[in-house]
């Protein structure tokens, strides 16, 4: 009997492993494949789900007993930046973020081990290699563009590409409601600017001018200091049992 492939994406689930973020518990997830012709609108319909990219797989978390982990994304046309955000945008005013098809280089992966060994030395990604790296950004079947932040130069306006070394790069798809920041690094040692806020500030900037109403930012674990940047970020919304609901901050409720 011939085989019909089949329109409908397969759901498969990993085993239980320990879960970076939470002492004591034990992570699985649910995961598909995004490839093929209507991977940008299966993306679409996931990440509004709550699902994230990583290459060509799409997954969320769906561990057995624990449901920290909370998927946000921000209200782009009711955002309104901190005064600290304003002075992070006026320290980053020097730089210009220019917009590349998904393509790696030596540079990006210069700065990427660079970031990795001063800040992520024991996370699970310390050890890939710059073919790690170039799948990383390759192997997407979805609308994915590279933004490289350099200085501004004397001609920025005019070719919208920044000069001089490479300070920061966001790995980020386009979808049909708004960004997601797939992953994003930076040179740890212009810690003063607080690249990672600016990098954010830019894609919420970018989605305004787009006409865009959400930017995805993944996973927010309540009580985790490595995602506590992420609620800063307001207003936005968190995934829950009833659907995207508006999350306030002070109450630490819906």
């Amino acid at each position: 009997m011939k085989h019909q492939p089949t329109q409908s994406p397969q759901f498969f689930l990993t085993a239980p492993s320990p879960c970076p973020y939470v002492d004591g518990q034990f992570e699985r997830k649910v995961f598909t494949h995004l490839v093929g012709d209507r991977a940008p609108e299966l993306n679409d319909l996931l990440t509004q789900g709550g699902f994230r990219r990583s290459q060509n797989i799409a997954y969320r978390p769906a561990c057995e007993s624990c449901r920290a982990c909370v998927s946000v994304r921000i209200l782009v046309d009711e955002f309104e930046p901190s005064r600290n955000m304003k002075r992070i945008t006026a320290r980053n005013a020097d730089l210009i973020g220019a917009e590349h098809e998904a393509e790696p280089s030596t540079e990006q992966y210069s700065l990427f081990r660079t970031y990795l060994d001063s800040r992520h030395k024991r996370g699970g990604m310390s050890d890939m290699t710059v073919l790690d790296y170039a799948m990383m950004v390759e192997d997407t079947h979805v609308q994915t563009k590279i933004i490289e932040y350099r200085r501004r130069g004397p001609d920025s306006f005019i070719t919208g590409k920044g000069e001089g070394e490479l300070i920061a790069v966001a790995l980020t798809d386009r979808m049909g409601d708004g960004l997601s920041m797939v992953y994003s690094f930076f040179n740890p040692e212009l810690e003063d600017r607080s690249l990672g806020t600016f990098m954010i500030l830019d894609h919420i900037a970018r989605a305004r001018s787009a006409g865009l109403p959400h930017v995805y930012l993944g996973y927010w674990v309540n009580g985790s200091r490595k995602m506590a940047y992420k609620v800063r970020f307001g207003p936005q919304e968190h995934l829950g049992p009833k659907g995207w609901e508006r999350y306030d901050q002070g109450s630490g409720h819906p």
